[in-house]
């Protein structure tokens, strides 16, 4: 027995090795541009700032292409920009000394006055316009992309959804088991959003990590008698309680426009919601199509994985906890 454990762990491994840094590590190139003020003498004064993912090599690292208004001042990680007129309607550049290594891009940029505008670009685009005003269409679209980019870059929020519907079982308990779940997460993203609740995210990520373990050891052990199997629901509304405290860290950490605060925090949860739904869409039709053909081995495709989610979860529990 031990053997034919020992064979799935190692199978799992090898398949989802290329996964391990994946949770919570695509994350895109964030330019910050602050409006700190102007001289009065027709002057507007601008910080620059880049947080670069760390999988960008040394060589390779991103700069900002400004528009012929504006002069710039390096001063460390931060850019000191004087333009001659605002950045409203001004093109912004990305460049790449090499080639951009399929990461996207975040810029946000606060006004003095208060306004603040965001734009999410794709891989492939480089340039954006800084809007005369704010549009709230542009601010339903981006942020319905970063909630569906989140939940489906996000591999431990989908191994942890993998496992609900392994325990789940049939349609209806998956149903009211990914419900539990929406509803639990939604309540903690915006209670932390808003400021209501604080959690540090160390403890959190963590957490979230031995959730998906659990799970995992518990369609292991396949003990049908256990409160995950009987009432799945109550699991995953726990459990989503800490998931949603994991979503809010994205949203902290990208930031909210001030102006459209309630209408980004809205839609960047429809966008997690859809990306949730797409993937166990995906899962069910997937298994429902195997489930017909009669020589896949399907049981022992549900261990590989599970064995492989539950390695996984291990492996990210460790290396979060030793992040403390």
């Amino acid at each position: 027995m031990w053997k034919l454990a020992f064979k799935r762990l190692l199978i799992a491994a090898l398949i989802l090795t290329p996964c391990l840094t994946l949770a919570h590590d695509a994350r895109p190139l964030f330019v910050q541009i602050n409006e700190s003020g102007g001289t009065g003498a027709g002057i507007h004064q601008y910080t620059v700032k880049l947080q670069v993912p760390p999988t960008v090599v040394t060589g390779n690292r991103p700069y900002l292409s400004l528009p012929e208004i504006c002069t710039a001042e390096r001063m460390g990680v931060i850019t000191q920009l004087k333009c001659s007129a605002p950045l409203t309607g001004q093109a912004l550049t990305i460049g790449w000394p090499e080639h951009n290594p399929s990461i996207s891009t975040l810029i946000r940029v606060s006004l003095a006055s208060g306004e603040s505008y965001q734009q999410l670009l794709g891989p492939d685009e480089n340039n954006w316009q800084v809007p005369a005003e704010r549009d709230s269409l542009a601010v339903v679209s981006e942020y319905s992309v970063l909630g569906i980019e989140h939940i489906l870059m996000g591999w431990d929020h989908l191994l942890f959804l993998l496992c609900l519907i392994f325990i789940a079982g049939n349609f209806r308990r998956i149903l009211i088991t990914i419900s539990g779940f929406t509803v639990a997460h939604s309540l903690t993203l915006v209670l932390t959003t808003l400021g209501l609740i604080r959690l540090p995210i160390a403890p959190v990520e963590a957490v979230i990590a031995l959730s998906i373990l659990f799970l995992a050891t518990e369609i292991i052990r396949d003990r049908r008698d256990t409160l995950a199997w009987r009432y799945p629901v109550a699991v995953s509304t726990l459990f989503g309680l800490i998931h949603g405290f994991g979503f809010a860290s994205v949203l902290q950490e990208i930031g909210l426009p001030q102006n459209d605060l309630g209408l980004a925090l809205l839609f960047f949860n429809i966008g997690v919601e859809l990306g949730q739904i797409l993937f166990v869409a995906a899962i069910m039709a997937a298994f429902a199509v195997l489930r017909r053909i009669e020589t896949f081995p399907l049981a022992r495709a549900q261990g590989v994985l599970v064995y492989g989610a539950g390695s996984l979860a291990a492996f990210w529990t460790l290396e979060r906890v030793s992040g403390f």
